[in-house]
């Protein structure tokens, strides 16, 4: 395969317009291009990876939705910075995205669970993510009491559930090319104003 160089003269001056850009571009190519790893860390450092859809790309921001009483929940409770990572392996493509973390609002938060499949809304209710579980048996038995409970009415959002908005301060758009001499775009927010430069790979 030929793998498309990848320049600085190639970017917008926008990380969210570049990442936009190539997001469109993997359409095709991706089964599920909204997946990212998401990486959180502890306060003395310890991090832990997992993947997460992409459910927010906004102007300035990045976002995803899970349980505040998660492993990546109570770990952005006490260091509210993280890092993503988007792959798309038939283009030879990354972007690597860190930056400050926050909780969406409420409202946010309510329209999206809005949106979901019921059954996802009553695993949400279900699931205490990230502690200890007797059996799938006593999942799914949660599952069913609480279908019973919602019957014939809508399903409320969990106080404990909502979305989290990445604001990042650096970006690296990453382009495979042959023995290993890659093409690397790092944008950096320096005063509030985006700057990038090539890096060597």
């Amino acid at each position: 395969m030929t793998w498309q160089p990848f320049d600085v003269a190639d970017c917008d001056p926008s990380p969210f317009v570049q990442f936009r850009r190539w997001y469109d571009e993997a359409e095709p190519v991706m089964a599920e291009r909204e997946a990212v790893a998401l990486v959180t860390a502890t306060p003395d450092g310890r991090p832990s990876a997992r993947m997460v859809l992409l459910r927010r790309l906004g102007e300035d921001s990045f976002g995803w939705y899970t349980n505040y009483e998660s492993r990546k929940g109570t770990e952005l409770a006490a260091n509210p910075r993280a890092a993503l990572l988007w792959y798309c392996e038939p283009l030879g493509r990354q972007i690597r995205i860190e930056g400050a973390v926050t909780r969406s609002s409420p409202e946010d938060s309510d329209a999206y669970f809005a949106s979901r499949a019921r059954r996802s809304q009553i695993g949400a209710h279900a699931s205490h993510q990230s502690h200890p579980l007797v059996s799938r048996a006593a999942l799914e038995a949660r599952v069913e009491l609480l279908e019973a409970q919602y019957e014939g009415r809508e399903v409320p959002r969990p106080a404990n559930w909502g979305g989290y908005v990445l604001n990042p301060d650096a970006v690296e758009f990453w382009q495979h090319r042959e023995n290993r001499l890659h093409d690397r775009v790092i944008y950096s927010l320096v005063n509030g104003v985006w700057r990038y430069e090539r890096y060597a790979p």
